[in-house]
C-alpha cells in the first residue's frame, strides 16, 4: 500500500493529524526530524515525547526523509510556523496540494504562513487548514469541525476534502485563505492573554469580556489585510478563538497562565519540548498593527509581558484604565 498523503511534523498536532487520516486504514506518512523518534514510531506505535496519551494506527509510517515526503501528492504542513520556510524549501516541493496547518506569522518578514509556502514551494496549491482542535482529542476521534480554505476555489476543495474528512473531523469549506490564517495566528497570541487572567485569579467574567474584546482586534486586524468578516466569525476564527481561551490544554493559555502567576516566559518556553506559537506571533502582529494604525490593546500588553517589562498585574491594571469609550468591533 502506498501513502497517498503525508504529515510534516510529528509533534503533537502533525501526530494527531496522522492518527485521524490513518483511522481508515489508508496509509499516512509521517516525518520527523529526530531519528530516534522515527524508530520509536515504526516500532512501539507510540510518540512518547510529543503524543504520549495516543497508540498510533498500524497504518502510520514514520520517516525522516524529505525526498520521500516530496514525491506525496498531499502534504499537511505541521512544522513550527518560524520553520516552514526551511522544511519547504530543503524539500524542494514542486507542484501537488500544500495544506498548512501550523498558525503564525513569520518573525523578521511579517508572513503569512501562505505567503512563505508560495515563495518555498511556487509549483503547489496552497491551502489552510484551521479550527478548534486539541491534539489529544483529535488523536482520539472525539468530533470536531474546521475550516479547509482552498486558494484553487471548489476544484481543489473536491480534491482535497476526500482525503481529508473522516466521520469524526468534518472540513467546512472557504477560499478566504488570508482570514482562516489570520484568525489561527491572532487567538494564539489572546489565548495567552486569556490565561494571564486565569493565573492572576481574575474570574471568568474578565476573560469572557477578554475574549469579546480581543476579538474585535481579530477582526479589526483580519478585515485591514483582506479577510472576510464570515470567516472571522466561523471555525477558523471565533471557534479557535474559544477553545484556545478556555484551557490549559492550549500551550498558548498555559503560558499566559504561568505568566499571570509570577513566571517568566524564557524559563517557561525554555523548559518546554512543543512550541507556543504565540509567543512568537505577538511581536510580529503588534508591529504589523502599528505600522497600519490598527488598535490592538490586549496583543499589545502580552507583548509586555512576554518581554517581562512590566508584572502581570500592573499591565492588567493598564487595560483596565484605558479612556472609556462606545463599544466597536469593525473600527
Amino acid at each position: 500500500m502506498t501513502a497517498g498523503v503525508g504529515v510534516v511534523g510529528a509533534g503533537a498536532w502533525g501526530t494527531a493529524l496522522a492518527q485521524m487520516l490513518a483511522s481508515d486504514g489508508r496509509e499516512v506518512l509521517l516525518w520527523a526530524r529526530e531519528a530516534e523518534l522515527v524508530d520509536e514510531i515504526n516500532a512501539k506505535r507510540t510518540n512518547s515525547l510529543f503524543l504520549p496519551s495516543a497508540r498510533l494506527a498500524p497504518a502510520i509510517r514514520a520517516t525522516s526523509d524529505l525526498g520521500e515526503m516530496a514525491a506525496l501528492p498531499v502534504l499537511l504542513m505541521v512544522t513550527p510556523a518560524q520553520f516552514l520556510a526551511g522544511v519547504l524549501g530543503a524539500m524542494g516541493r514542486t507542484d501537488g496540494d500544500v495544506v498548512l496547518c501550523s498558525k503564525g506569522i513569520e518573525a523578521g518578514t511579517g508572513r503569512l504562513m501562505a505567503e512563505v509556502a508560495r515563495d518555498a514551494a511556487p509549483g503547489a496549491e496552497i491551502a489552510v487548514l484551521s479550527g478548534p482542535t486539541f491534539a489529544h482529542e483529535v488523536a482520539a476521534g472525539l468530533p470536531t469541525a474546521v475550516t479547509l480554505a482552498c486558494e484553487g476555489g471548489e476544484t481543489q476543495w473536491q480534491r482535497l476534502s476526500p482525503v481529508i474528512a473522516r466521520p469524526t473531523f468534518r472540513p467546512y469549506y472557504s477560499d478566504d485563505v488570508a482570514g482562516a490564517e489570520i484568525g489561527g495566528a491572532v487567538k494564539n497570541v489572546l489565548a495567552i492573554a486569556c490565561g494571564v487572567v486565569d493565573g492572576l485569579g481574575l474570574g471568568q467574567n474578565a476573560r469572557a469580556a477578554l475574549i469579546s474584546r480581543g476579538f474585535a482586534e481579530m477582526q479589526r486586524f483580519g478585515l485591514a489585510l483582506g479577510a472576510r468578516a464570515e470567516t472571522l466569525s466561523g471555525l477558523s476564527g471565533l471557534g479557535d478563538l474559544v477553545l484556545t481561551c478556555s484551557s490549559t490544554s492550549s500551550r498558548n493559555f498555559s503560558l499566559g497562565k504561568a505568566l499571570g502567576e509570577g513566571a517568566s516566559a524564557t524559563d517557561v518556553l525554555g523548559a518546554r519540548n512543543s512550541v507556543a506559537e504565540g509567543a512568537f506571533t505577538a511581536p510580529v502582529l503588534a508591529d504589523i498593527a502599528r505600522s497600519r494604525g490598527i488598535s490592538m490593546p490586549i496583543v499589545e500588553a502580552v507583548v509586555t509581558l512576554l518581554e517581562g517589562a512590566a508584572p502581570a498585574r500592573d499591565v492588567v491594571a493598564g487595560l483596565l484604565s484605558r479612556p472609556l469609550k462606545a463599544e466597536t468591533v469593525l473600527v
